[in-house]
């Protein structure tokens, strides 16, 4: 189940985005409105549905909810950006490697280079046309503005479980999302992430959350791993479309081939009618062989 079916809301888990209308996640399906996928329209449709993770929150608690949801879109989220898809160490040793090795085939030949120029243009939005006339110092000065940010985040925290006592929110939902991908990829270019390993309590809060509501990420055998097929007959209802995927990307790859070799011209197409006395068109081959004899 998925941790929106374990806190009591209706969801299906599926991380694959291809049969997804907008062909991104999060995505989420309902009766009335069809697929969802911006994420502050899911909320407010989870909140329609009285799945509210915010519902026993006073004034000033929703007051700190929305100026820290600001802080992080406006300080955090940018430098977040910068360092896995713009800095080309980081790029090209984890970003990229990552999704190629993790899309299924063809779709990782091509779809990370387009993740990787949307993420571009939206930093560019953030920043502005002219961050690159003088990028180093941007750059120095966002990262520090972003470090002041996690700093915030660890002092609002102390040494509660969640940033509001002892259940979470929607808050929680949102610091973790950029705080665990930070604090556990790979990264051969840290500046951002040492900073936040220094933090010890933002630390054992992603720790925390990770162990209640994503266990099989903690290496455990038995949720970890993928089930063999036909163990307890019910694979056909863990994932429906998985055929329908298949074939789907076997119709691509072969698309994409065929496509390859048109436009390098291992392959081509030669079009003609058959001359007067029922002799065929003869080809430049054939011209340049009868030339040289």
């Amino acid at each position: 189940p998925s941790p929106l079916q374990r806190s009591g809301g209706p969801g299906h888990s599926d991380c694959s985005p291809l049969p997804l209308p907008a062909g991104h996640l999060p995505a989420l399906r309902t009766q009335d409105e069809g697929t969802i996928s911006k994420p502050q329209q899911i909320i407010t449709h989870l909140r329609k549905q009285k799945y509210n993770a915010d519902y026993d929150l006073s004034a000033t608690q929703s007051a700190d909810t929305l100026a820290f949801v600001s802080l992080l879109e406006e300080k955090l989220l940018p430098v977040l950006i910068h360092t896995f898809w713009v800095d080309a160490k980081n790029y090209v040793e984890h970003t990229r490697k990552w999704y190629a090795e993790t899309i299924p085939f063809p779709l990782n030949f091509f779809l990370p280079n387009a993740m990787h120029k949307r993420h571009l243009e939206r930093l560019q939005l953030m920043w502005g046309d002219d961050y690159m006339e003088d990028e180093e110092k941007l750059e120095k000065e966002l990262y520090r503005e972003a470090r002041e940010c996690l700093t915030l985040l660890s002092q609002r925290l102390g040494s509660q479980k969640f940033f509001f006592g002892d259940s979470p929110a929607s808050l929680d939902a949102l610091v973790f999302s950029r705080l665990a991908p930070l604090l556990k990829a790979k990264l051969p270019n840290g500046k951002l992430q040492q900073h936040l390993k220094s933090l010890q309590n933002l630390c054992n809060y992603c720790t925390s959350i990770l162990s209640l509501y994503f266990p099989w990420d903690r290496g455990d055998p038995l949720t970890g791993a993928p089930r063999a097929a036909g163990t307890d007959g019910s694979e056909a209802e863990e994932d429906p479309h998985k055929r329908r995927k298949q074939l789907l990307s076997v119709l691509v790859g072969l698309a994409a081939m065929l496509g390859y070799a048109f436009l390098s011209g291992i392959v081509s197409i030669q079009r003609g009618s058959v001359g007067p006395a029922g002799r065929q068109p003869v080809t430049l081959e054939e011209e340049e062989e009868e030339e040289e004899e």
